[in-house]
């Protein structure tokens, strides 16, 4: 019976752990989203005071050119954090399956255990 109760605490473990991952991609996400749009404002602005938007432009300002490119990178790594979310949130829900079952097997362990 203590083995199933430690098999319980295992699970619920794993659920607690998958889902601290999860927020944790998710807040990365964000936060990766925040700075995209911060440097896309940097980007308009550069290019309002230098009155070239074309960034193929021989003229284009060097500091639009960076941030430009920082934002593009930026972006690629949301798409790769959003194919990791998925991953986890598939995760997620078969841990919380295998938590499930081991909760409803220890459950019915206790009620015999009870009535005997």
């Amino acid at each position: 019976m203590k083995s199933r109760e430690s098999l319980v605490r295992l699970k619920e473990f794993q659920v607690k752990e998958k889902r601290r991952q999860l927020s944790q991609l998710q807040m990365m996400m964000s936060e990766f989203e925040r700075m995209s749009k911060e440097l896309e404002s940097q980007i308009a602005i550069e290019e309002k005071k230098s009155g070239i938007s074309d960034p193929h432009h021989f003229a284009y300002p060097t500091f639009a050119k960076a941030a430009r490119q920082r934002a593009d990178n930026l972006l690629v790594s949301i798409r790769e954090l959003k194919v990791q979310q998925d991953a986890a949130e598939l995760s997620l829900e078969e841990a919380e399956a295998e938590f499930s079952k081991a909760a409803a097997l220890e459950e019915r362990d206790n009620a015999i255990r009870i009535r005997a």
